[in-house]
């Protein structure tokens, strides 16, 4: 999807949602659109399942440390809200093996104008924490400023490198595009200045691939896929291909199940890694892990599907997958207390939230955020909700096509 497709996508998100809930949720919004469930597997699934292999899982973190003694890339997809990510990613770097076979982390989370300040901070110096957060509190993806895995994922690799000989300890690359997110105003200077995939690609080529050197990237599934064209991996494979492997969480496949007898993956260990070359899972459409959004093109039609590049088989897009434990018992992160406390950073989210098509998020007080986050405590589930039945009315789609229609009207004026 291009820049402008995702933006508007942006538009078609319910006006009711607010601050609190726009935290836990943007990121999912902006990178996947997870926010759907799937029926139970169908009888045409099944009979995929009959056709090829079965899938044989393996304990998580061996596998991945074995899959950098052939590829040098190694991509796995950043919590974006799910705790049980968040804990197995914290497991892998903190792991003995894993300095002496990595040398780079790239993260979304990381506003490449900041890597010199970024690279004092990790290799110990004297950097006020306070100013170092605008590393992942002002850029591209919103939902990392509010994410308790990044603020303990850079003190803890800091802390990991005064552990660690000189020449095993870990650099840390911002991917995301180095703009100066003070000057961003409106969704066009988004659209104008954020390619985000582009910046990806370029900081791997330059500090990583051209260099030899080894490297686990920690992105939203959509910017790791292989063979989509515009994702980070995509680009840069034109030029250094068979080099990464790709390793996509389940998504919203095996949920909503009566119970847990009934899972597919009722004997796998936890966490467990599974290829997905030639087994029943990578047969499995993209569709069929994460529901297709609703988007509108470029000239304004409204499409309830994947792009065509994207309707492929999962083992084409993505080598292995990663199953945490059931997925109906999934962990949500919980906002960091210093951000529910720091009233002047509640209000430049809610600003941000308000740019990107959250109106409530603008009005929503300190009480009602507050007690969103209490009333959040009663269900610690990562849930994802249902979606909306296309085939019926939507107010705030129709108005994202008359806003598209309008803006190509401005845009192209008549002779």
């Amino acid at each position: 999807m291009t820049n402008l497709e995702i933006a508007r996508a942006h538009s078609t998100s319910p006006p009711q949602l607010q601050l609190a809930h726009f935290v836990r949720c943007l990121c999912c919004v902006t990178m996947l659109f997870l926010m759907a469930l799937i029926p139970a597997m169908s009888r045409a699934q099944s009979q995929t399942e009959a056709k090829h292999a079965d899938a044989a899982p393996e304990a998580a973190i061996p596998a991945i440390l074995a899959a950098f003694d052939k590829y040098e890339v190694v991509g796995l997809p950043q919590g974006h809200g799910m705790q049980d990510l968040n804990d197995l990613i914290f497991s892998l770097i903190r792991n003995p093996a894993f300095s002496a076979k990595v040398n780079d982390i790239e993260v979304e989370c990381g506003n490449s104008l900041y890597q010199p300040m970024l690279d004092r901070y990790i290799a110990g110096e004297d950097v006020p924490f306070k100013e170092v957060q605008k590393v992942w509190r002002k850029m591209g993806q919103p939902a990392c400023g509010a994410s308790a895995f990044v603020e303990q994922f850079f003190p803890l690799v800091r802390a990991l490198n005064q552990k660690l000989p000189p020449g095993r300890r870990l650099w840390v690359l911002a991917g995301d595009s180095p703009v100066d997110w003070d000057q961003i105003k409106s969704p066009d200077d988004i659209i104008r200045l954020v390619h985000r995939d582009a910046s990806i690609a370029s900081v791997m080529e330059k500090e990583v691939l051209s260099k030899h050197r080894n490297a686990l990237m920690l992105f939203g599934t959509f910017h790791l896929m292989h063979g989509v064209g515009g994702s980070a991996v995509s680009i840069y494979e034109k030029d250094y291909p068979n080099l990464t492997f790709i390793i996509s969480d389940l998504g919203t496949f095996d949920t909503d199940l009566p119970s847990l007898s009934e899972s597919k993956f009722i004997k796998w260990p936890i966490p467990a890694l599974a290829r997905a070359k030639g087994t029943w899972l990578g047969a499995l459409e993209l569709s069929q892990i994460i529901p297709p959004p609703t988007r509108i093109d470029q000239d304004c039609n409204v499409h309830h599907a994947f792009p065509k590049v994207l309707q492929k088989p999962m083992e084409d897009l993505v080598d292995a997958f990663l199953y945490l434990g059931p997925q109906d018992l999934r962990l949500r992160e919980k906002i960091p207390a210093d951000i529910a406390l720091d009233v002047n950073y509640r209000t430049e989210l809610q600003r941000g939230g308000a740019m990107l098509g959250f109106p409530d998020a603008a009005s929503e007080t300190a009480t009602e955020f507050d007690q969103q986050i209490v009333n959040g405590a009663a269900d610690p589930l990562f849930v994802i909700p249902k979606p909306k039945d296309a085939s019926l009315p939507d107010p705030e789609l129709s108005k994202a096509v008359q806003t598209c229609l309008e803006s190509k009207r401005h845009s192209n004026p008549p002779q």
